[in-house]
């Protein structure tokens, strides 16, 4: 079956995850953050005290894990783990289960069954390059290195006083070499791509802009 997939790939803090959601929502679409995906595999990992050396045993629980979204909870395995995924301590798990190859291959699947009727909007940073190729529309979803560590900034500001700009910037410039540098799905995008700068646009100006791509599609 041909399910329409729209895929929002960028960098950190681009405000990709944000604009997926509201882009799902306009559309009556299905919904799939990529990110929570290996955040859910490094809980899995954490609750089933996994060691390095027991990629295997991570591979059979991809296989049985329960993983869907709803109105900005996080069920798996009939549990919203929501609040559980925001740790640190997972996000750094994630982060390395990420560089897996094998792990990577295994979530392909289980990623693209989130295709269904009446389509799908995710985000990510291979989303359009690896794993939906194909999908009616790939959008670039990119800002300059400031304009993120400026909304980065803002957003740790309610949780956190002691943060700084300066140390957002240079963890953003991090991650932007690490990302389009890694040796397994790297973020990168070509000319099957939509580009969207928003450093100068509001979430609800970037909404608009990819609500009219996938309209003149569709056309």
């Amino acid at each position: 079956m041909n399910v329409s997939v729209i895929t929002i790939d960028g960098p950190a803090s681009s405000g990709k995850g944000t604009v997926a959601k509201i882009v799902a929502e306009k559309l009556a679409y299905h919904y799939l953050d990529s990110g929570a995906i290996y955040r859910a595999l490094g809980l899995m990992w954490r609750q089933h005290c996994l060691s390095d050396n027991q990629i295997e045993d991570l591979l059979k629980l991809i296989k049985t894990m329960d993983l869907h979204f709803e109105a900005g909870h996080t069920i798996l395995n009939g549990e919203d783990v929501a609040n559980l995924l925001r740790d640190e301590k997972i996000g750094l798990l994630a982060s390395k289960l990420a560089k897996v190859a094998q792990v990577r291959d295994a979530v392909l699947d289980f990623q693209r069954e989130f295709a269904k009727p009446p389509g799908l909007v995710t985000d990510g940073r291979d989303m359009g390059s690896i794993v939906f190729p194909n999908a009616r529309l790939k959008v670039f979803l990119t800002a300059s290195v400031d304009a993120r560590a400026k909304r980065r900034y803002k957003q740790l500001q309610l949780t956190n006083n002691s943060v700084t700009i300066t140390a957002i910037l240079r963890d953003l410039e991090s991650r932007d070499l690490e990302d389009t540098r890694r040796k397994v799905s790297p973020l990168f995008y070509d000319d099957s791509f939509k580009l969207l700068d928003n450093s100068e646009l509001t979430i609800d100006e970037t909404v608009s802009r990819i609500l009219r791509w996938n309209s003149e599609v569709v056309q």
